[in-house]
């Protein structure tokens, strides 16, 4: 049955896309940027009261699952639709745990732009890097999305690392880093003579927005990391919910799942840098 259930999904994804490419009001609404820059702006509140205290910079998980090498994947936000005018929210969170690892080893590994293609094979095949000064970095992202139908998209983001002994903790066993998405192209025809970035009129709204945010702190014997995006795509077109839904929403958590599971294994094939603590 599961052929059967791929061909409903493929035709009501290209049900969806013809209705993106009819829309009239295209990418998001003044209403759903607002609201998304509104929710950003609490959930980066909170981050800093966590990245100033001593006991909680990383938020509460289950950490006898992580330290035993579980991914611990949980929607923060319960509600993907927050009052956003054509528009959805999905907020997640994502812990991992590298044994041996440190924080200088993952600020080295997320640092290092270029290797991405690399690192998180086949999902990112391209980077682009501009780096700045005190660990700020412009990065442009080709991800490549395959969920029954593929969409390849080009992701511009402003990073600015806060990494261990540096700009945060002196200990030098904690950082994070913020990405938030400066624009985000649909590529049509991507690889070919014809390929192009569709404009605001075509594109089909599967990612408007994008902000990620990592956290890390060296303890029990390693490294535990912690993810949380927070994206904004395009509403569900009405009666498709059933086929769309889960297309929309297994983007976001599977790239985060995906984004940690690459990590952590990376972090095991390099060497390690000496560790700060006892």
């Amino acid at each position: 049955m599961r052929w059967v259930t791929k061909m409903g999904s493929a035709a009501a994804m290209a049900t969806m896309l013809a209705t993106g490419a009819q829309r009239a009001n295209c990418g998001p609404t003044a209403a759903a940027a607002k609201g998304f820059d509104q929710y950003v702006a609490q959930v980066e509140a909170r981050l800093k009261q966590q990245h100033e205290s001593n006991d909680g910079f990383l938020a509460a998980a289950d950490w006898v699952r992580v330290k035993r090498g579980e991914l611990v994947i949980e929607r923060v936000n319960a509600d993907p639709t927050p009052v956003l005018a054509g528009a959805l929210l999905y907020h997640w969170r994502g812990t991992a745990f590298a044994p041996g690892a440190t924080a200088c080893d993952l600020e080295r590994l997320l640092s290092h732009f270029a290797g991405y293609p690399q690192v998180y094979a086949p999902q990112i095949v391209s980077a682009r890097v501009t780096p700045g000064n005190d660990g700020h970095f412009q990065t442009t992202l080709r991800v490549v999305q395959k969920h029954v139908i593929t969409v390849v998209l080009d992701t511009s983001y402003d990073v600015q690392f806060y990494p261990t002994g540096t700009y945060s903790s002196p200990s030098g066993t904690r950082g994070y880093s913020i990405a938030h998405s400066t624009h985000i192209d649909e590529i049509q025809s991507p690889g070919t003579a014809s390929e192009k970035a569709l404009d605001a009129n075509h594109e089909h709204g599967f990612l408007w927005r994008l902000n990620t945010y990592w956290s890390w702190e060296e303890r029990d014997g390693g490294l535990y990391m912690q993810i949380e995006t927070v994206s904004l795509t395009r509403s569900i077109p009405s009666g498709l919910g059933w086929a769309i839904g889960p297309f929309i929403e297994s983007i976001p958590r599977e790239s985060l799942e995906f984004t940690l599971r690459a990590t952590t294994n990376a972090l095991r094939r390099q060497p390690h840098s000496e560790r700060k603590t006892p």
